[in-house]
């Protein structure tokens, strides 16, 4: 089960471990958001196996260049180079949660053989952002999901006529919007701004992301 069928070529890819499942008695399926050719699913024959050189290198966070065979309906993992296991994360349970909650935001977001080099680039850089001390993990989390959704397509403009916002909130969604990826995580807000920006993620998601979040109900649950 799980072993790509009907192999054609190697390749390499460059990207991120968003989920992972076991397959059959000692495998794992996993998807990875990617450079080359967006969200894929690859199999990773015996890498529950504790002797595995893929034990590590599947599991989320992992990020780095994977080498595949291509087959006629899957794809196999059969060397990974990792660069970040993001390790951080696993001495911070609230940095994790968010963490989670991000990879299922980019599952639910990103679609194979899309041009999803924006959306990984923005991912990586909000992990990073979560592992800096002095960023809180709320307003990583609102400017992760607001410029998902402007990465995506899917930005509707300020909702100043459903809720009146203070200029200095306005302006930073100006910027989270505008900004490149690579600068967004670079200010910090007031207690009240981000409360609003809190309100305006709000608001988008309910327009926009009709599926629940498991990981969301765990953070909801963390005192803020």
């Amino acid at each position: 089960m799980g072993e790509p069928v009907g192999v054609r070529e190697q390749v390499s890819v460059t990207g991120m471990i968003l989920k992972t499942e076991p397959a059959g008695e000692y495998d794992r399926r996993v998807v990875i958001l990617t450079r080359e050719r967006g969200k894929i699913t690859a199999f990773a024959r015996g890498a529950r196996k504790q002797s595995s050189r893929l034990l590590a290198s599947t599991n989320p966070f992992c990020f780095g260049v994977f080498t595949l065979y291509e087959g006629r309906t899957a794809y196999g993992i059969t060397e990974s180079a990792i660069s970040n296991y993001f390790e951080g994360l696993r001495e911070d349970f609230e940095a994790a949660c968010y963490g989670m909650y991000f990879l299922e935001v980019m599952d639910y977001y990103t679609r194979e053989n899309n041009d999803e080099k924006e959306m990984l680039k923005l991912l990586y850089q909000s992990l990073r952002a979560l592992l800096h001390q002095g960023l809180p993990n709320r307003l990583v989390r609102y400017i992760f999901e607001i410029k998902a959704l402007a990465i995506n397509g899917e930005y509707p403009g300020l909702p100043e006529r459903e809720v009146p916002f203070q200029g200095s909130t306005l302006y930073a969604v100006n910027y989270i919007v505008g900004s490149t990826v690579e600068k967004l995580y670079t200010f910090t807000v007031t207690g009240e701004v981000l409360e609003e920006l809190a309100r305006i993620a709000e608001i988008y998601a309910k327009r926009f992301m009709d599926k629940k979040m498991k990981s969301l109900e765990i953070l909801n649950e963390i005192p803020c």
